[in-house]
């Protein structure tokens, strides 16, 4: 009786289905016959033909979208005309793309309010940089972010008097250079100086004296560097704003009450006089004197 050769497996082995190096041993498998492309041409990555999770449908459609010029159309409709697979096939391969990266979908609204949407095609998915593709459709309007602030911070309001005599005007404008005299500190600019002069104006229209406003200005202040001089006098000269002064009236000199003319009863001369005088001065002159 023959004995059984141990080593040898009892009946043959597959090899798995994803390794194709036993149709290479065997002289099969595909061959390339190549030509390089000059013109009419796309590139399609290798991650996206050999896919191992998307369908064919699905990996074909994303080499035809990636084929297509900018603009062309792209939706179910569109696509279903061109391909004999159908809309619902085709819809469940864009699902596949869209779910994998290869495609998104985005909603915008055009000049005229119209919704449209917009098929992206990646060639990369997943990529860091996320732009949005031209498609020829006008992006919506966008509002700006508003831009900050590189410059200095603005002065707070200042008082702004009712009258803008130069006289005043130049007051005001006199007090404020003069500050740097009772503390260093107070030296003004000449932009800060004309956002100033409105607002010790409004003081001095208010019947205070120059002195009361340079000590409502300057007393009180900070031992330490002032920062921003300007704004603390404007401050100042907001906050403690005092009250416009009592209305006054002029007094004006009142007329003598105008006598009515009439006719004297002794010399029929015309004389003003009380309606309860009938007589002239002269004629009442004659009568008191003694005969």
């Amino acid at each position: 009786m023959g004995t059984q050769n141990s080593s040898a497996p009892p009946r043959a082995q597959s090899v798995p289905a994803d390794n194709p190096s036993r149709t290479r041993r065997h002289g099969g498998g595909i061959t390339h016959d190549n030509t390089r492309h000059t013109t009419r041409f796309v590139v399609i990555g290798n991650h996206l033909v050999q896919h191992k999770e998307l369908s064919l449908l699905a990996i074909g459609l994303s080499c035809h979208l990636q084929s297509l010029p900018t603009g062309a159309g792209a939706d179910i409709k569109s696509l279903a005309a061109r391909f004999p697979e159908g809309p619902t096939r085709i819809a469940a391969a864009l699902r596949e793309l869209e779910a994998h990266g290869y495609l998104r979908r985005e909603r915008h609204r055009t000049e005229t309010g119209r919704i449209v949407t917009r098929t992206v095609s990646c060639n990369q998915p997943h990529a860091s940089r996320r732009e949005p593709v031209d498609t020829g459709c006008p992006p919506a309007k966008r509002t700006p972010p508003p831009s900050r602030r590189t410059g200095p911070k603005a002065l707070p309001a200042v008082p702004q008097p009712s009258s803008t005599a130069p006289a005043l005007l130049q007051t005001a404008l006199d007090l404020l250079a003069d500050l740097r005299r009772h503390d260093s500190r107070l030296l003004l600019s000449a932009t800060d100086t004309a956002h100033l002069v409105p607002g010790v104006a409004a003081w001095l229209e208010r019947d205070v004296a120059p002195a009361a406003v340079r000590h409502a200005l300057t007393a009180g202040l900070p031992d330490q560097p002032l920062r921003r001089p300007a704004a603390l006098l404007a401050h100042r000269l907001a906050d403690r704003l005092p009250p416009p002064p009592p209305f006054r009236t002029r007094s004006a000199a009142v007329p003598p009450p105008r006598l009515p003319l009439q006719n004297c009863d002794g010399c029929d001369r015309g004389f003003r006089a009380p309606e309860t005088e009938s007589h002239c001065r002269d004629c009442r002159t004659a009568a008191a004197s003694p005969p």
